[in-house]
């Protein structure tokens, strides 16, 4: 794994954490594979690609703000 992916599997952890103490999502984790993160939301593990995973926290929380 490089730095620029090392980077944003950090950010995404940052991001799942932030969601999960805010009861965004039930749980987090690293995915089976090095690229992909695991974001249990509304009680279905979904397996996401990292980037993928960083853009639908962001919007997780952003929509969790303007409500």
């Amino acid at each position: 794994m490089n730095s620029a992916q090392l980077s944003l599997r950090n950010e995404v952890r940052q991001l799942a954490d932030r969601a999960f103490h805010l009861k965004l999502i039930s749980g987090h984790g690293d995915g089976p594979d090095s690229d992909e993160y695991q974001i249990v939301y509304q009680g279905k593990p979904r397996h996401l690609p990292l980037e993928q995973a960083r853009l639908f926290l962001v919007n997780l929380l952003y929509r969790s703000q303007v409500h």
